[in-house]
């Protein structure tokens, strides 16, 4: 246990710069309480004690500003920085290695069952305020900029920007130019902003749900 929590500051400290100690890292970043949060929480989720289970990550949201459901499934060495407005969906998969950053949302688009969240490779960085919104695959070592709304895969090796995302470079090689005629459809960006504000809404009427439930048992 004490071995992986090492790995895990690790993993921290050699992504940000501004880490200068694992003291620092442990009792400070908010980021790393929050997944150590959801580790245990998730422990209890995959052993069906799901109310014992949102209990932890609710206190984790409130302390961190950062929820993660414990369904979620989440590799070793996340890393989220800065952290607050993080919300990671249920059926959201994470490999490895991956940095996210403040105001990243990695959501559902609907209400429809079984999957309905994103899957992240290994290695995947997420830039700041990025909405993920969708059941679809996020390949191996992309990366998604800042402020960019991604509703369908993202390849390996590739980045993506803009609203809705496109993919702009591959290997380190661009494919395609943001030029007049394919900068992006002023209406579909509409649309998307439309649909994260509508998908942003359902998840703050879930967790006032679940707090008025929570209520009611007591």
């Amino acid at each position: 246990m004490f071995d992986r929590l090492k790995a895990e500051i690790d993993s921290i400290m050699e992504r940000d710069p501004a880490a200068r100690s694992r003291a620092e890292v442990y009792f400070l970043y908010s980021g790393f309480k929050a997944v150590r949060a959801y580790r245990r929480s998730h422990w209890f989720y995959r052993h069906n004690m799901k109310f014992i289970a949102r209990m932890i990550s609710q206190h984790a949201r409130h302390r961190t500003g950062i929820e993660i459901h414990p369904g979620a499934k989440i590799g070793k060495g996340l890393f989220i920085d800065h952290g607050m407005g993080v919300v990671i969906g249920e059926t959201t998969e994470i490999g490895d290695n991956c940095t996210i950053y403040q105001n990243v949302t990695l959501g559902g688009t609907g209400k429809e069952n079984g999957k309905r969240h994103p899957t992240l490779g290994n290695n995947v960085l997420i830039g700041s305020g990025a909405k993920v919104l969708g059941p679809f695959t996020i390949g191996d070592n992309a990366r998604i900029a800042a402020g960019a709304v991604v509703l369908e895969e993202v390849p390996a090796n590739a980045t993506a920007v803009g609203v809705p995302a496109r993919v702009v470079r591959v290997n380190g090689v661009k494919v395609g130019a943001l030029d007049q005629i394919h900068y992006g459809d002023p209406v579909a960006q509409e649309i998307c902003r439309m649909q994260y504000q509508l998908t942003k809404l359902q998840t703050q009427m879930e967790a006032l749900e679940q707090s008025l439930e929570a209520q009611k048992e007591q």
